[in-house]
């Protein structure tokens, strides 16, 4: 495994300059282009336009972004960092098979695409719980009680 590039742009000091142009440009679902130093006009394909348009958004709301690829490689710190754990519960995941990693010496190397298939899982997880949740408060009429009084509505 090699580390491959990334890189992280912080939002402009000026945000309000072209921004909010580009982002309803963006948000029109338009065709974008760019130009050409010859003048030439070459059309961006949607995949294209859904990353850009989720990168001025953020960088419009104030938030860095940070590019990698998908095979980035990350140490266990961030892969911590990005699930917002701390590093000994991210070590527990990956002992417990959670989440797949790799020792090629003496530390744990996690890719970004292993974390990110992680994250999902979990979110799916998470849904399906909350579904449950609300559908056996719907059954026990559990919406309508809180600790053991009937509310009105």
């Amino acid at each position: 495994m090699t580390a491959v590039f990334q890189h992280t742009v912080l939002p402009p000091v000026d945000a309000t300059s072209t921004l909010p142009r580009i982002a309803v440009a963006l948000n029109r679902h338009d065709t974008v282009a760019v130009i050409a130093s010859d003048g030439s006009q070459i059309a961006l394909p949607d995949e294209i336009q859904d990353v850009l348009r989720e990168v001025v958004n953020a960088l419009s709301n104030g938030q860095a972004i940070t590019v990698a690829p998908r095979d980035t490689i990350l140490t266990t710190q961030q892969a911590a960092d990005l699930l917002g754990v701390s590093r000994p519960t991210l070590v527990r995941l990956l002992e417990a098979g959670d989440i797949p990693f790799a020792k090629p010496g003496r530390h744990r190397r996690i890719t970004l695409k292993d974390l990110i298939a992680y994250q999902s899982q979990i979110q799916i997880s998470r849904r399906a719980t909350i579904d449950a949740m609300t559908r056996e408060a719907a059954q026990d009429d559990s919406f309508d009680t809180v600790n053991g009084f009937i509310q009105t509505r």
